[in-house]
């Protein structure tokens, strides 16, 4: 299949999608209703085999064809380990197709409540779940998917942040001078850290993308797999203060630590993980502005509110590397 050719989600209209789905055989005989997705378009619609069906239109130009078939195959190694993720479905020998330049895939549609942050048995259970994805990632490393680092996630997020036009005039100077001592610190950080293990992950591990059923989670969205650190994929289920991070991170660890080996070393990453998303999540949402997506659902940022909160936000969170790392004494993994 070649890379795909340019395409705009403006000409994604319904006939549009329905034609490119009965151009892989499925027939739709319901509408199709949106999902909660902004990269990418994704909508859930019935069949005439009266199966309830997820089809993704992925972002035009975002990702390769090589990228997304890698992270499909990551998805159906882990479906195979018995691991509950939901990969996209193989027609006629392929899981990824085409229509006049639009890549889509086709899912099995799979509800769920949320997951529940809070719940300690449910945490623990997640850790399992992800010592179990993390056995498998360690097999090989992802070939044409991006790597988590600084280059990746870090510095090019400031370069473009540093010329972005929509910060305020009057914060211009402030929000320069704590972004750049955030890379610069986080970075520092990275270094004195050194090398840790890089591994194929989940990469993009929050809350919203576990949904909780009677017989447990299931793992949705794999489109940001990326090479990196194991505890990528933990951090995000961490909230509230220090004490109560370090509770859930044991709990997590525990079940974890049943299926897979981990380094501790890799505590000392969670703070410059979360400076680089915090960085990088600014970035997407600049990047992504003049998709009409965006502004109706993203409606506080480019506000001199929302800019004079991320000042905040970056001193908050340089002094939050300042701080000690997250340690467990009372357990050895």
């Amino acid at each position: 299949m070649p890379n795909q050719i340019v395409a705009d989600y403006a000409n994604l209209t319904p006939d549009f999608m329905l034609d490119a789905i009965e151009s892989i055989g499925i027939y739709p005989t319901s509408g199709l209703m949106a999902l909660n997705s902004y990269e990418n378009r994704v909508y859930q619609f019935t069949a005439d085999d009266e199966l309830r069906y997820v089809v993704k239109f992925y972002r035009p130009a975002r990702w390769t064809t090589e990228q997304i078939i890698e992270e499909h195959q990551f998805s159906i190694e882990l479906a195979q380990a018995e691991i509950p993720v939901i990969p996209p479905l193989v027609l006629d020998g392929q899981t990824l197709h085409q229509y006049n330049g639009f890549l889509f895939a086709l899912f099995e549609c799979r509800g769920g409540r949320q997951f529940e942050v809070d719940n300690l048995d449910h945490l623990e259970w997640v850790g399992r779940f992800m010592g179990r994805i993390h056995k498998v990632g360690q097999a090989k490393k992802f070939t044409h998917r991006l790597t988590l680092n600084s280059d990746n996630y870090l510095v090019k997020p400031q370069q473009f942040l540093l010329q972005y036009a929509e910060v305020p005039d009057y914060l211009r100077q402030a929000f320069d001078t704590a972004l750049n001592m955030l890379v610069e610190l986080t970075q520092q950080q990275l270094s004195d850290i050194g090398t840790v293990a890089q591994q194929r992950l989940f990469g993009d591990c929050h809350p919203g993308n576990i949904l909780w059923t009677d017989d447990g989670p299931h793992f949705v969205d794999l489109d940001d797999s990326v090479n990196g650190p194991a505890i990528q994929d933990l951090w995000m289920m961490l909230s509230g203060d220090r004490n109560a991070q370090m509770m859930q991170l044991e709990v997590l660890l525990e079940g974890y630590g049943e299926f897979c080996e981990f380094d501790t070393n890799e505590l000392k990453l969670i703070e410059p993980l979360r400076a680089m998303r915090m960085v990088n999540y600014m970035y997407w949402l600049a990047k992504r502005w003049d998709d009409p997506a965006f502004p109706h659902n993203f409606p506080w940022f480019n506000t001199p509110q929302y800019w004079e909160q991320q000042v905040l936000a970056i001193k908050e969170q340089i002094a939050q590397l300042q701080e000690p790392p997250l340690t467990l004494p009372s357990f050895n993994y």
